[in-house]
């Protein structure tokens, strides 16, 4: 029985960092919509991107194509980071 319960609780210490490992994508796509008050991105894909504060809106607009890094939080694709691609 302790055999049992050490490899179920061996296998459970395994399994259990992948659920919370959050992994960078990312997306090339052109800027929709850019909302400072709410510190958020749309882009032409459909999907709302959050960044954080600090972040700097200076050289994007509307139709400019950016690279844009991200980690899915709590449902939220939040922003790593942003390259304009030329």
């Amino acid at each position: 029985m302790r055999i049992l319960i050490a490899a179920l609780l061996a296998t459970a210490g395994v399994f259990s960092p992948l659920s919370t490992w959050a992994q960078s994508v990312d997306v090339e796509a052109t800027i929709k919509t850019i909302d400072a008050k709410s510190l958020s991105l749309t882009l032409d894909d459909g999907k709302t991107y959050k960044v954080p504060e600090e972040f700097n809106f200076e050289g994007l607009k509307a139709g400019v194509k950016v690279l844009v890094f991200y980690t899915v939080v709590d449902g939220n694709r939040v922003v790593d980071d942003l390259e304009i691609v030329q």
